[in-house]
């Protein structure tokens, strides 16, 4: 199929996800890149999530590499998963810088213009592992706690100094590093975006505006798109009822669209759509419908 969609607008990699479960095999990432093709997108997102599926995807980096050109496609952002980033252990956050820098290798070898990664988890200790789930319920962070003997002073130095050494480490590979937000993370509102990144001063360090997500957290989208004007390049786009996390297809919601569009033609936002529905949370049962028609919806009333 001849690529029929604007290129700024991206197929998430949700749609892998809501398909083959959560994270896909990364050795079917060729088959999924086809996927998302044979849609029509000619910009799609990637992800490598925790450290074996990245490191999965890191050793793949040069046949996608070769694939996304034969295609003639695009992967604006990548996305890497890394929870653990945030940790209060030394020895845990420079394993994970490491693997950040891997997965800003992988980025770079896609011609991405950023990498992608959930905002700051705190440093909650869970009754096993951090759980590889892709948001965080009531029902897992009600079983967190944090640690008696934490100093939220000492650890926010910390933590913003690691997203310093990550923002600088993206920089090096020419990224932005962008922020995605989700319930029960640090710096996922507007305003707690914008006090991280006072913190971190890096002007690299962007906002992944997710409607669906942000909608949730009642926060008004075009009061946000307002105020996060210059830090938002790249925005997960999908519909929300408002009384919990989903990610509905366009119109199955309550996010009012025009109010959403005549802001970002106000805010002349020139950066990329990506298309973020389905998930286990969403009950989507025509996926590929709804992808291409929020794509076509996009068209439609984005004017760029």
């Amino acid at each position: 199929m001849d690529h029929k969609i604007n290129d700024r607008i991206v197929c998430a990699y949700l749609y892998a996800i809501s398909k083959y479960g959560y994270p896909p095999n990364a050795a079917d990432t060729i088959a999924h890149i086809n996927e998302m093709r044979m849609l029509g997108f000619s910009s799609i997102e990637l992800e490598g999530i925790r450290e074996k599926h990245l490191l999965e995807v890191y050793g793949l980096k040069n046949q996608i590499a070769q694939k996304l050109s034969d295609e003639g496609l695009h992967v604006p952002y990548f996305c890497a998963v890394l929870p653990a980033l945030s940790a209060m252990d030394e020895q845990v956050t420079q394993q994970q810088l490491s693997l950040f820098e891997k997965a800003c290798e992988v980025a770079h070898s896609m011609g991405s213009l950023g990498i992608l990664d959930n905002a700051p988890l705190p440093p909650f200790q869970f009754p096993q592992d951090i759980p590889v789930v892709r948001h965080y319920d009531e029902e897992v962070l009600n079983a967190a706690y944090l640690p008696k003997d934490i100093s939220w002073e000492k650890y926010w130095d910390k933590i913003v100094d690691t997203y310093r050494t990550a923002c600088e480490i993206a920089k090096k590979y020419g990224l932005n590093y962008v922020m995605h937000p989700a319930v029960g993370v640090l710096s996922s509102s507007t305003d707690g975006f914008l006090y991280f990144f006072d913190a971190v001063k890096m002007d690299n360090l962007k906002f992944n505006l997710d409607t669906a997500n942000q909608f949730v957290m009642k926060e008004n989208l075009s009061l946000s798109l307002r105020r996060l004007k210059g830090h938002v390049d790249y925005i997960h786009i999908s519909d929300n009822g408002g009384s919990k996390v989903e990610h509905l297809p366009i119109g199955e919601g309550n996010i009012r669209w025009d109010v959403f569009f005549e802001t970002l033609d106000i805010i002349d936002f020139q950066g990329h759509i990506g298309i973020d529905i389905g998930g286990s949370e969403s009950g989507v049962n025509q996926l590929d419908e709804a992808y291409v028609h929020a794509a076509d919806f996009i068209s439609q009333h984005w004017k760029r």
